[in-house]
């Protein structure tokens, strides 16, 4: 496999990020005067009006870099008219609440468009080996698979940062396996789309300032549907025909499950009705953010599966896919028949601040917090400067989140997000340097990182119980970050084996909690912990090129 220039994607994604980030604001204050504002019922879990222009932000922010890096041809063509279609009918339904029929119209000219113009279809079946079938049952069955992940997508979109998230996850083990066999293609509208989709969760995480409404979720669910196409029948057509089960993962069997007890009830398919995964957690008590990332959890776990299992036969995919449904859904079920409840009391009691502690016992409580920065900032810069190499692809990564920072360095309001995304994939860099490319006096001496982790996880501890008591959780979108970092970090450079992979994501994991800690406990981006960021990338910039 040929090196690929990860930095190029990256600033792919950065620039759809940025973009949608910029549109989303213009369209919140535009959205009253479009009548895209989507107000409570009793299907719905928000309790107040919140405009549903978010998908505007992903649907533009995901396209411009696909113009610009997407060659123009026949499939190409046909794939961006494809979302342009979508996003037209999407927007028009926020606007006008659309019934399904239209909807169904637009899904159906931009998935036709896409496979008989662009000729991309399901051309291998599960279980029949290695034969083709024909393009008379090929075609009709990826128009139906296509518009059927559309609506997988557009139904999940239940609770705030949860299609998007759950999208995220699916694109990030697309752009993994993409990335190993060189898909050019895949990887530029996965990195696109991913961007889109991190610049909308800034202002759609719990309690969300907007909703991606039908014009974002079905853009979502048409690239899903596209790129697993195009992944296992044109990218690298040896892959499993079932590994599309495992990196849809569980929007599909959520959307099934529905319609099955729509149809047990008597109802109409479409009505829509309080019975998704989502809904059904909230029902057993947990919290909104909780319910979301257990969600994340159980589509990890299927896209993971895929990414260790691309090759197996599809009987142990589909046996695997379908092993993990049923357990999730019949957990819930016993858990509603024996009346469970996740939380029986409130775990939000006030806790008095008043400790009557004295001012000697504030300075030690201060100790940890203060060993934790120090600690954190020196492995930040010391693996910068120490490491044997550091590859051009990180370099140029590095330079444009330098620049980032900058940005939001002279920026007030709205960068904790970003900088919060700029410190996790720096903590995952100098993980990654310093696991790869040691000093040759490091070289034998686990026990010295061993001791290092070992002191920043009891730092982190104390930090977070001396100082922060319980205001101290990892959202859902702290959550994806991570999963993230760890993905961009693992990808680039030589290969590990298994024992220094698993150690290398228990290191990254730790420093992860031990940054968000940091972040959490500082006032603002003004601080020693941000020089020692801005440091950490300077340096990685320069030992790149120079």
């Amino acid at each position: 496999m040929q090196e690929v220039p990860l930095g190029s994607y990256l600033l792919i994604a950065l620039l759809s990020m940025a973009v949608s980030m910029a549109i989303i604001p213009v369209m919140i204050r535009l959205a009253p005067r479009l009548g895209m504002v989507d107000k409570p019922s009793k299907r719905k879990v928000h309790t107040v009006p919140v405009p549903r222009v978010g998908g505007v932000g992903i649907v533009v922010g995901a396209l411009l870099p696909m113009f610009i890096w997407l060659p123009m041809n026949d499939l190409m063509i046909s794939f961006l008219f494809g979302s342009l279609v979508l996003f037209v009918f999407g927007v028009w339904d926020d606007i006008a609440e659309l019934g399904h029929y239209v909807k169904f119209t637009g899904q159906i000219i931009a998935v036709i468009a896409v496979v008989y113009f662009g000729d991309l279809w399901v051309a291998h079946f599960p279980f029949i080996g290695v034969d083709t079938i024909p393009d008379y049952i090929g075609k009709p069955f990826t128009v139906m698979a296509i518009v059927g992940t559309i609506n997988a997508i557009n139904h999940s979109d239940g609770l705030d940062g949860l299609a998007g998230g759950e999208s995220l996850l699916s694109l990030a083990a697309m752009a993994y396996l993409a990335y190993l066999f060189d898909s050019d293609t895949v990887l530029v509208i996965a990195f696109a789309t991913i961007g889109g989709i991190f610049g909308f969760l800034r202002f759609n995480s719990y309690p969300a300032k907007v909703f991606m409404g039908d014009g974002g979720s079905q853009f979502l669910g048409y690239v899903l549907g596209f790129l697993v196409v195009y992944l296992t029948q044109v990218s690298n057509p040896v892959l499993s025909a079932a590994l599309p089960v495992l990196l849809l993962g569980l929007p599909i069997a959520d959307i099934l499950a529905v319609f099955y007890l729509r149809a047990k009830s008597g109802m109409n398919l479409f009505r829509a009705t309080k019975n998704h995964v989502h809904h059904r957690l909230l029902g057993l008590g947990f919290h909104h953010y909780e319910s979301v990332i257990i969600i994340y959890s159980i589509q990890l776990a299927f896209v993971v599966s895929a990414i260790l299992l691309p090759y197996e036969n599809d009987f142990l995919l589909m046996g695997l896919y379908l092993t993990g449904i049923i357990a999730v859904f019949t957990a819930l079920t016993l858990s509603e028949r024996i009346g469970y409840k996740a939380h029986k009391v409130s775990t939000h009691d006030n806790i008095s601040s008043e400790t009557g502690l004295p001012s000697w016992m504030y300075k030690l409580v201060a100790v940890p917090g203060l060993v934790l920065e120090a600690g954190v900032s020196i492995f930040l810069v010391g693996s910068a400067l120490m490491s044997g190499t550091v590859p051009s692809d990180f370099g140029v990564a590095a330079v444009i989140l330098l620049l980032i920072m900058m940005t939001l360095l002279v920026r007030r309001h709205g960068i904790m997000v970003p900088y919060r995304l700029i410190t996790f994939v720096s903590a995952g860099f100098a993980v990654y340097l310093l696991s790869s490319y040691p000093p040759s006096w490091l070289l034998g001496q686990d026990i010295i990182i061993y001791l290092f982790f070992a002191l920043i996880m009891v730092a982190t501890f104390f930090t977070a119980r001396n100082l922060l008591v319980d205001s101290f959780q990892i959202t859902p979108l702290d959550y994806l970050v991570i999963v993230i970092a760890i993905a961009v970090a693992l990808i680039p450079g030589t290969e590990l084996d298994a024992h220094g992979t698993v150690m290398m994501a228990l290191q990254m994991i730790i420093l992860f909690y031990a940054c968000e800690m940091i972040i959490q406990s500082v006032n603002s981006v003004y601080n020693r912990f941000t020089g020692s960021l801005v440091a950490a990338l300077t340096v990685i910039s320069l030992r790149a090129f120079v």
